[in-house]
């Protein structure tokens, strides 16, 4: 039976194909009524140059024929020609041709994703070398290289499935976690992928978009087929880590994209493609980011068309007076202090140096005080982002504002930027949960200031210590440790993930099991 995987690249692309083809339109079609005053002109022009010239009469036939010059030969390309192309290229132009939206530097343009990883002990076979685990952990990695920004979650599972890392932007906090993923951490034996399913629908739920779900695994057991085909609140796709020519009857069944691993990047380009078509689409029909103008793509075209005026006998007296007219229309006075300025604004130029990556360099280019402030956020200058976001009284500025005050660290500046925002808009989306997240962080930075001030231990003489959990950003875990129990806080489990993640990873794992016992 033919891998279905060998088609996901083809129905990837086909999928960008369809959502271009829908999404196409133009900004001002009365530009296109041009085209059917350039035709007439083109065809009269045309017939009258193209007319068969009037015999001579009184010369011998042999003579006429030897002494006329083009009489039975006709060019095929006459001026008119490409002077009604070039007309045409830029009435095209002019009618705005488009099928994207611009980029909105503050929302990811990659969608929510969650990796479910399968840790079993088949995942350490090493017919693909050096295992399976390990190259799927080298596949995850180049995938979250790939999709830079965008919000990502990591989710193992065996028996059972348990959270690994919770939705973040920043690719580095996963590395650790992910390294310390093995078979002997996993409480419970099996392959249980419809636990880790509904985990990672319980992370989209959270968000506001729609996102994504891939699987990471050697074979999908047949009970689960169902439940992963029935899935229609996100995009779902498999990576199958198998050997060549090999395949699972799990797998074989499967209705959702499956891509069979490849040694180049193929695979994660055909799987970023596949879960981002559903995003892309809701981006493009409900967004409120204004429509991209392409028409500047068809104004290459018709400059080198123009090339052709310097060659003789195609140059048209009435198109030279027309480029005269144009060339003597008075324009706003222009400075450029280098070649690319003559052809691209400055923020033309940032968009390309953000794209990049260089968000150093696109901050310095970018006027756009927006984009601006995006790229010094990108770049980690958050004092310098939020000092840029101030200048600009919306309420979308105010709450990047306070995203950057919170990021530099400067908590009470995010909560004002944050309560800014509210006023401006008190229905702007993620102003009023930001704000109380700052303000407990505020609160724990605080409380545990002044316990530190007085000597007090977090927690001690305590009876019991309850833990502000209300939106499951953290566990209450409790450890066996000798005569009496010690409930850790938040605080004191992050600090073991710097000895050893794996350990972390086995306790936390084993209490999350023991607790859903």
């Amino acid at each position: 039976m033919a891998f279905p995987g060998q088609r996901a690249q083809e129905a990837a692309g086909l999928m960008e194909i369809q959502l271009f083809l829908e999404a196409f339109h133009f900004l001002r079609p009365a530009w296109l009524l041009l085209l059917s005053v350039i035709a007439l002109i083109w065809f009269f022009v045309r017939r009258r140059a193209t007319r068969p010239a009037t015999p001579v009469e009184g010369i011998a036939p042999h003579l006429r024929k030897a002494m006329t010059v083009g009489g039975e030969y006709r060019r095929r390309l006459l001026p008119i020609d490409g002077v009604a192309l070039i007309l045409a290229l830029a009435a095209l132009g002019a009618a705005g041709p488009t099928w994207s939206r611009v980029p909105d530097p503050f929302v990811a343009q990659t969608a929510p994703l969650v990796i479910a990883l399968k840790v079993t002990p088949s995942m350490t076979d090493s017919d693909v070398a050096p295992t399976r685990l390990e190259r799927a952990k080298q596949k995850i990695r180049d995938l979250l290289e790939l999709r830079a920004g965008g919000r990502t979650a990591l989710v193992a599972y065996a028996g059972s499935a348990h959270s690994v890392v919770p939705m973040t932007e920043d690719p580095s906090v996963v590395q650790p976690y992910l390294q310390g993923l093995s078979p002997e951490i996993m409480p419970k034996e099996g392959a249980d992928a419809g636990a880790a399913l509904e985990l990672a629908r319980s992370y989209l739920a959270r968000e506001s978009t729609l996102g994504g779900i891939l699987f990471v695994a050697d074979s999908i057991d047949t009970a689960d087929v169902n439940v992963l085909g029935n899935v229609e609140d996100a995009s779902l796709a498999v990576l199958a880590v198998v050997p060549e020519g090999g395949s699972t009857p799990g797998m074989d069944r499967l209705t959702v994209p499956v891509v069979r691993l490849t040694p180049d990047d193929d695979d994660v380009h055909a799987l970023e493609h596949s879960l981002n078509a559903a995003y892309a689409r809701a981006l493009t029909e409900e967004g409120t980011q204004p429509w991209d103008d392409r028409g500047w793509l068809l104004g290459w075209p018709a400059a080198l068309l123009a090339l052709l005026w310097f060659r003789r006998g195609w140059t048209m007296r009435w198109s030279l007076v027309l480029a005269l007219g144009v060339g003597l229309t008075p324009t706003a006075p222009a400075h450029a202090e280098g070649i690319v300025d003559w052809f691209l604004t400055p923020d033309q130029q940032g968009r390309l140096a953000y794209q990049r990556k260089h968000y150093d360099r696109a901050a310095e280019l970018f006027v756009d005080p927006m984009w601006k402030g995006e790229a010094l956020y990108r770049d980690g200058q958050y004092s310098e982002a939020a000092k840029v976001f101030s200048r600009v009284d919306t309420a979308a500025a105010a709450f990047v504002e306070g995203m950057a005050h919170i990021k530099g660290r400067e908590y009470r500046e995010g909560i004002a930027a944050f309560e800014t925002a509210l006023q401006r808009d008190p229905n702007f989306p993620g102003a009023a949960e930001n704000l109380e997240t700052a303000k407990e962080i505020l609160d724990y930075i605080e409380t545990t200031r002044e316990q530190s001030d007085t000597g007090e231990e977090a927690g001690e003489g305590a009876d019991d210590i309850v833990m502000d959990n209300k939106d499951a950003r953290g566990a209450d875990t409790r450890i066996q440790g000798g005569a009496d129990d010690k409930l850790l806080t938040t605080e004191q489990w992050m600090n073991t993930v710097d000895t050893d993640p794996a350990d972390f990873l086995r306790q936390r794992f084993a209490i999350e099991d023991a607790t859903r016992q």
